[in-house]
């Protein structure tokens, strides 16, 4: 049973923590407008293209090599499973071990990547970027280990500075005469470290932990792992590691299918529409991101009854927030980028229809991770994948970036609302006795 301590309000100390993710996360976006920016007026819209290329790469290389321990470790740091034996040994080799192999991947296929993704640059220069395989992941455990320890400033600070601090390491490489692909390369590495380093800082420090861990035994992470124990985090890593990755796919699958198609010119207006249009998917992200941990630490009935009383405020939310931003693509996008990017207008306006429902499925996923039934969220997001696919490929070809707005949108509102449904029905009521909920079976899918 879960003590009153417990409950977690849908408003009040909830909407304050949830806000201030959202203001984290306006932050990161705001960080990678002006870098967006700066990319676009020094390269034009093939080095945003490319710009967007390789924040996406790497970090899905290092997710497939991962076994799915950044989605899993808000699950197991969640009291009290945070106090198993050997629980942080086990982890840093899964991490480092996922770190190294996927950077030994990209450097292997780095000529294919080349090829398909940047004709025009040189082989060894994209297989420098594997580089950023690593660091890319040193970052994202850092901070899903801050949002497994209920640091929620932490959590904040982190999300927000992982955008704001590429466009000085960015900026840092220009002045000593790097320019190009090179110094996006270097931009995003530096930023990833910086970033990383303060993240596990605040890890040792949540944990008190002294010399930022390195003590061996109980006091750090360092020690002989449990194969038991990294075959549990592995198995709901990877079934949780199946819907992110096609979270990610979902997401940014466009982007990869329109730059083999139609170059990184048009994939660069893409993506500015795209950046723009996943404003309104920021509060999903928020609420999942502080809902998971906590629905983790809660009963199942207490954790139903809170999911799908949070639903409808956010639908109603994201619906009214959508018209004042489709009102104002066309100047913002003129403003901040030029008239070269006027094409992005439109695919921006499509995909902003797409994120309707992105609230409700943010608590849907939250509910599915917390109550440890992430396959039934990958299930859910697997059928959007193939939406995405499908469409992709049939109307890429003939309209463009465009045809990429509307297979996403698509597949955005089919998985949203599936995930909604899905919520609804595992938290109702029986109709034969009102005062329990159904919940489902942990960690079973």
């Amino acid at each position: 049973m879960s003590g009153p301590r417990l409950r977690i309000p849908v408003t009040g100390e909830l909407f304050r923590t949830v806000l201030a993710n959202c203001s984290a996360r306006g932050l990161a976006i705001t960080g990678l407008t002006l870098a967006t920016v700066v990319v676009a007026r020094i390269g034009g819209p093939a080095a945003v293209g490319e710009y967007a290329l390789l924040r996406m790469l790497p970090g899905l290389v290092g997710v497939l090599c991962v076994l799915g321990l950044p989605g899993a470790l808000a699950y197991f740091l969640a009291a009290p499973r945070r106090t198993l034996p050997r629980l942080w040994p086990t982890l840093i080799v899964l991490g480092f071990g996922g770190g190294l192999a996927g950077t030994v991947a990209w450097v292997v296929v780095s000529p294919l990547i080349a090829k398909v993704f940047f004709p025009h640059e040189s082989e060894w220069m994209i297989a420098a970027a594997g580089a950023t395989v690593s660091t890319q992941l040193f970052l994202t455990i850092g901070k899903t280990a801050l949002q497994g320890l209920e640091d929620r400033r932490g959590g904040d600070i982190v999300i927000a500075a992982e955008e704001l601090a590429f466009l000085p390491a960015y900026l840092l490489p220009l002045l000593i005469g790097i320019h190009g692909v090179a110094a996006i390369i270097v931009g995003l590495a530096l930023a990833d470290l910086v970033v990383a380093v303060e993240a596990w800082r605040r890890v040792s420090g949540r944990l008190g932990w002294r010399r930022l861990g390195l003590a061996r035994g109980d006091r750090g992470w360092w020690g002989r792992p449990d194969r038991a124990l990294g075959r549990q985090v592995a198995s709901y890593g990877l079934r949780g590691q199946v819907g992110g990755l096609i979270t990610l796919l979902n997401l940014r699958l466009d982007f990869a299918i329109l730059g083999a198609m139609a170059g990184p010119a048009v994939l660069g207006a893409y993506a500015v529409a795209s950046k723009y249009a996943e404003l309104l998917r920021l509060p999903g992200t928020a609420l999942t991101w502080v809902f998971y941990p906590r629905l983790a630490s809660l009963g199942g009935t207490e954790a139903a009854a809170t999911a799908r009383r949070t639903v409808r405020p956010t639908l109603v939310g994201i619906a009214v927030a959508a018209l004042p931003v489709a009102l104002l693509t066309s100047p913002v996008m003129r403003l901040l980028y030029g008239a070269q990017f006027g094409p992005a207008v439109t695919p921006a306006r499509v995909l902003l229809a797409g994120m309707l429902l992105a609230g409700g499925s943010g608590v849907a996923s939250a509910y599915l991770y917390g109550r440890g039934t992430p396959g039934l969220n990958s299930i859910v997001l697997g059928a959007g994948l193939v939406i995405t696919v499908v469409l992709d490929l049939l109307l890429i070809p003939r309209f463009g970036a465009l045809g990429a707005a509307v297979a996403s949108t698509a597949a955005y509102l089919s998985t949203d609302a599936l995930l909604v449904y899905l919520l609804l029905r595992l938290t109702r009521l029986p109709r034969q006795r009102g005062n329990r909920t159904p919940v489902p079976a942990e960690a079973s899918t």
